[in-house]
């Protein structure tokens, strides 16, 4: 492919002369301009691989054409020649100011016009070539940055069937909260970047259950108070498990796994935080994981409709739940819905009479 030198000059002898001169240097095609406003926006238009231009010209003259040429998307570092009658220091200075590669003096020596076009075109395929081979590079590092992201959710999801395997909860449940808590993050107005971390993060919210004895751990029916003590300890387990890593992912996992038991009034657990101590994740999370716990069935209890789940947390927020949370859950209600509608979990059997239902 030839490249494109833009030769910009009021005189019509001129340009026909560098037109021809320009003729003798390989892989170049010359775009002749007697106008430099015409030869700008050809070049906004089109860019060039290399500019000769002529100091004095009516408006705008060569220091400001280079100067406009430079501004333009992927000029900045293209060869420009400026071409001066004039050999004063001050004029050197300022077209190098303005972003001049190099200078011809007139009247312009036939041979050294042919090589400095030469050397400046030369140039300019070194350029394109580091720019080519920096490109492919950028696609080789997005690739393998890719392989990694995708290990790296691979893990993300492992580590959460790990838990899902020894808890009633279904894989349902962890796609659902983790939708909703996308939703919530999204109604509170955070970056496209942050929701998605949630939603990545979300569904290890509960991986310290894989510490917690069986005995606990699927007992049908509520626990004591000293059973409850242990059941808690998941929460400070997850964090462990997860905490100390590189991956923000994992990092944003751990704050989750800590925090999404604690309550807004302070009464929450392990570290009873309140207010806005607790971290925004894990109150983005509160809200999703127990919206989700309420409406689905296990086997001992019933799901609670929405409508009921909703009523519970209106009347939690400002105790249980950060109300800008439950704000912002209400606010996506009808996706919500959705969400709850499509990832329904397969029947299971009733609980027994009485078990799972609403005092």
């Amino acid at each position: 492919m030839n490249l494109s030198v833009v030769i910009v000059d009021d005189s019509e002898i001129n340009l026909t002369l560098f037109k021809h001169l320009i003729a003798k240097v390989e892989g170049v095609e010359p775009r002749c301009f007697s106008v430099s406003a015409e030869a700008l926006e050809w070049c906004t238009r089109n860019g060039a691989d290399v500019i000769v231009v002529d100091y004095m010209m009516p408006a705008p003259d060569g220091l400001e054409f280079i100067r406009r040429f430079r501004q333009l998307p992927g000029m900045e570092a293209v060869p420009a020649v400026m071409v001066t009658a004039n050999d004063l220091k001050e004029i050197r200075y300022s077209a190098l100011e303005a972003g001049a590669t190099d200078f011809l003096t007139k009247p312009v020596d036939k041979n050294e016009f042919i090589a400095r076009i030469t050397n400046m075109a030369a140039l300019r395929r070194g350029q394109r070539l580091l720019a080519d081979r920096a490109a492919l590079l950028a696609e080789e590092v997005k690739a393998a940055t890719e392989t990694i992201v995708q290990r790296e959710r691979e893990t993300i999801f492992r580590l959460s069937k790990a838990a899902e395997y020894r808890d009633p909860e279904t894989g349902s449940h962890i796609l659902r909260m983790a939708n909703y808590s996308r939703l919530i993050a999204q109604a509170l107005g955070l970056n496209e970047d942050e929701c998605q971390l949630i939603y990545e993060a979300a569904p290890m919210h509960d991986v310290g259950k894989v510490a917690i004895p069986d005995l606990i751990l699927l007992k049908p029916g509520k626990l004591t108070a000293e059973e409850f003590e242990l059941m808690k300890r998941h929460a400070l387990m997850g964090h462990e498990i997860l905490r100390g890593s590189s991956s923000p992912k994992l990092q944003a996992a751990a704050v989750i796994a800590l925090s999404h038991h604690e309550k807004h009034d302070g009464s929450g657990y392990p570290n009873g935080l309140s207010g806005d101590d607790i971290p925004l994740h894990g109150r983005i999370v509160a809200v999703a994981d127990v919206f989700d716990a309420l409406t689905s069935e296990r086997p001992y209890k019933r799901a609670w409709t929405l409508d009921q789940a909703a009523t519970h947390l209106r009347e939690q927020a400002g105790s249980h739940f950060d109300p800008r949370c439950t704000n912002a859950f209400f606010s996506i209600w009808e996706e919500a819905k959705a969400i709850h509608d499509r990832y329904r979990d397969e029947p299971i059997a009733p609980p027994p009479p009485g078990v799972g239902d609403l005092a």
